[in-house]
Order: structure tokens, then sequence, then C-alpha cells
């Protein structure tokens, strides 16, 4: 077994640390829109909103071409996460409606 670079390392563990706040910080986010999936809820309000999506979509490209990250993936992964958003605002009406 060949010993692992100390650079190697270095960046593994930067990647690591990376990855905790990622984490964090979409669980934080997952809070918040749990809270804006019960409002909506109780306010009736339908569980996705096409234009406030739209209008996330393009900032977030724009953030991701000034942060040198390519566009696309960040489309597909803000996608992801509102797909999952959506599931839990479907969840909080179905909830609210009760069984």
């Amino acid at each position: 077994m060949t010993d692992t670079p100390a650079e190697l390392l270095s960046l593994r563990k930067s990647i690591d640390n990376i990855d905790a706040a990622i984490i964090h910080l979409l669980a934080e986010r997952f809070r918040c829109t749990q809270q804006v999936g019960a409002l909506k809820a109780r306010l009736k309000l339908p569980p996705a909103d096409k234009g406030r999506e739209a209008v996330q979509i393009a900032r977030l490209r724009k953030l991701a071409e000034d942060a040198d990250l390519d566009p696309e993936f960040a489309e597909k992964f803000l996608a992801f996460v509102i797909r999952e958003v959506i599931r839990h605002h479907e969840q909080a009406r179905t909830n609210a409606d009760g069984p």
C-alpha cells in the first residue's frame, strides 16, 4: 500500500468539509421550505409555483456562471431540489386535509 501524498489528503479534507457544509445548508433550506409547505397548505395554495421556479432557475444559472460553475449542472441540481420540495409540499397539503 502506498502512502497518500499530504497534498491529496489536504484537498480531500477540504472536500469533506465542503460536503459537510453543503449537507447542513441543504438541511436548513429544507427546514425553511417545510415551513413554506405548511403555510401553503394552511392558505390552500398550490404546492408548486412555476413562476417562482422559473425565476429561481434563472437566478441560479446566473450565480453559477458568475462562479464559473456549469449552469446546466446548477439547473439540474436545483430541479432535483425543487422536485423534492414540491413532494414535501404535497405531503403537507395531504396532512392538512386530513385522512
